[in-house]
Order: C-alpha cells, then structure tokens, then sequence
C-alpha cells in the first residue's frame, strides 16, 4: 500500500528499511524520502515503523536460549 504518495513509496519499502537497520523517521527520511514534502503520512509512517521494530523485538526473542 502506498503511504507517502509525494514520493511514491510503500509500506514494503519501509518495512525493509527498518529490516535494514533504520529505526528512527529521521533515518527513514534521509533514505527514502518519506514525510519530506507535505507530511501527511507522517503518522503513518510512525506506525508502521512502531510495528516492525516491535515484530523485529519479538523475532529476537525466539533467537536467544538459555545455556545449560
């Protein structure tokens, strides 16, 4: 789905950006553009960047196990 219609970019993309190590609209900015021009998928942005970080966090967790 498109999220920053201004510079055409999708939920995809910002998904693999955070995948990629972003982890701020500061860094999301600088790499794709997002939020630069009107700012209305500002907020959207954010979300999407909350959930993945937050799937990312839970993905970890099932990397680590106690050592016996």
């Amino acid at each position: 789905m498109y999220v920053c219609l201004c510079k055409g970019i999708t939920d995809s993309q910002i998904r693999a950006a955070v995948q990629d190590g972003a982890s701020s609209m500061r860094e999301l900015r600088n790499m794709l553009g997002v939020a630069s021009q009107c700012g209305k998928c500002g907020i959207l942005t954010r979300d999407i960047v909350r959930d993945s970080l937050g799937s990312l966090a839970g993905n970890s967790d099932q990397l680590f196990y106690a050592a016996s």
